[in-house]
This record gives C-alpha cells, structure tokens and sequence, in this order.
C-alpha cells in the first residue's frame, strides 16, 4: 500500500530530506516546509537559578521530556559551572524520563533513571509514574512550551515544582516554504499533511492568520488526510477542530509515513467503491 502518488505535506525541519524521502518511498509526491527551529535560550538566568538550588540540595527528582533538552541545558550550565557538576548532582536525585531519547541521556551520562513514562509518553503517563513516589521538591525540564497539564498535576499530587526552559521555538529564518505550503492547501493542491510536533501547527496557523486566512487555513486541514505521530500533537490538532486521520503505532517518522500511507490507500478505496 502507498500515498498512490498523492501530494503528502510535512512541516519536518530537523530530518526535512529524510522525511521527504520517506514520503517518496511510500509512493508520495513529497513537499516539505520545514515550520520550527529549536532555539536554545540566549539568557537562560531561570537554567543558573535551577543549577545553584540543584547543587545546593534542594530538589529531590527532576523530569526530563526531551533528549535534546537534556543536552541543551547540559551545555548550557557547563558554560558557567563546572562541567561535570551537573551531571554529579543528577546521580543523587530520582531521575524521570519521558520516553527513550531522554533515558538514552541519562544512559550516557551515567545517571540512573527511577522512572520511564511509557508511550504514549504524554503528561499523563508522567503522572501515573510518579504517582506513589515520595520525592515533594523537583524540577521540570520543559521543551519550548510551557508544561501547563504536567506541573498542575504534580501540583496537585502535593508537590513543588520548579519549570526549567531549556530552548524556544522559533520560526525558520526563511518562511518561504511555509507560506508555499498554505498556498498549497488554500489551492486544494494538497492530498495529505503530516505533522511530526504540536508546534507545527501552531506556527502554520500564525502564517495563516498574518494574512487573515487562519479560518480558511483550518477549514482546510479539515479537507485532507492528517497524520499525526502522537497524542500530544493530536492534542493540539483538535484545539483547533482538526481531527487526525491516524497517528502511527509508535511516534517515528518512518512509521508515521509508512502508516499513514498504509491508512490513506485503505480510505481512497473505501470511497471509492
């Protein structure tokens, strides 16, 4: 089964020519924008404030939600403590991780994890993990935005949590492609769309609304095939009333593309006949 030639769009910045190759693979014809740069924060005084009360004692677990974060806020401390330090004062508090990329840190690292929230990976699965544990102080890693759902949560499990921001999303330098993409969808020129992060879609639709065409925008998306590769970016999908097609068996582009072309065969025949 494949896309059957279809015209399939993805907003991918990090692996932009590997997902367009994938999409080609799988039988589509690929256009991708690339919608979202990770930005590591440039005056990161919040990261200093968390590292001084971290060798200080004063918390007892940290989350982390992203491996790259992790490496982020790694470097990040190492340019004003020393650089085994951080790393040191992980290995006396219980570690959380969301998911394989973090724990493959921390593996490296040689800091041992208490916890690993299983997929779906969400906020929800963190919360189940830690549910019964002891530990009341702990600090969050978050990844761009801010981790509304997951600090009340543990909020309301008794404890205090601090949020370190890491990095920020930002827009790619050049946006040509992602105003290419609209036009593309406001034409109907569009079969499929693939969102591979939350973020994605926010930012298409800040384009969007730029030149008052947000609404026109959605009511797109509502009229193609949506794949998305998990809970959490189909969580932000349906804040906007898109409602994804699919969302792969476990959140990885090539399942992502190979599934939702697997998907988008089955529906075109069912219409059809």
């Amino acid at each position: 089964m494949s896309f059957s030639g279809a015209s399939v769009l993805s907003f991918e910045s990090r692996r932009a020519a590997e997902m367009a190759e994938l999409i080609r693979i799988n039988g589509g014809n690929p256009f991708v924008a690339p919608a979202v740069v990770e930005a590591p924060l440039e005056h990161n005084e919040q990261a200093f404030e968390f590292a001084e009360r971290l060798f200080a004692g004063e918390f007892e677990m940290m989350i982390f939600l992203t491996g790259v974060g992790a490496r982020f806020l790694d470097r990040v401390l190492a340019s004003r403590f020393p650089e085994a330090q951080f790393r040191e004062s992980l290995r006396k508090i219980a570690i959380v991780v969301r998911g394989p990329k973090p724990s493959a840190v921390m593996r490296e690292w040689n800091v041992p994890v208490a916890v690993v929230a299983p997929e779906p990976s969400t906020w929800r699965e963190i919360l189940a993990g830690v549910a019964g544990r002891p530990e009341k102080s702990l600090a969050v890693q978050e990844y761009g935005e801010h981790s509304q759902n997951l600090i009340e949560g543990l909020a309301a499990q008794g404890r205090r949590v601090t949020a370190v921001p890491v990095y920020q999303w930002r827009f790619p330098e050049d946006t040509a492609p992602l105003r290419e993409s609209l036009r593309r969808l406001l034409a109907g020129e569009i079969d499929v769309t693939l969102f591979t992060t939350s973020i994605q879609i926010e930012h298409l639709l800040q384009i969007a609304e730029q030149s008052g065409e947000g609404g026109a925008a959605i009511a797109a998306l509502k009229k193609v095939f949506v794949g998305s590769i998990g809970p959490t970016c189909s969580e932000a999908l349906r804040q906007h009333g898109i409602i994804p097609a699919m969302e792969p068996s476990h959140p990885k582009i090539g399942l992502l593309a190979r599934e939702a072309a697997q998907a988008y065969e089955v529906g075109k025949n069912k219409h059809q006949v």
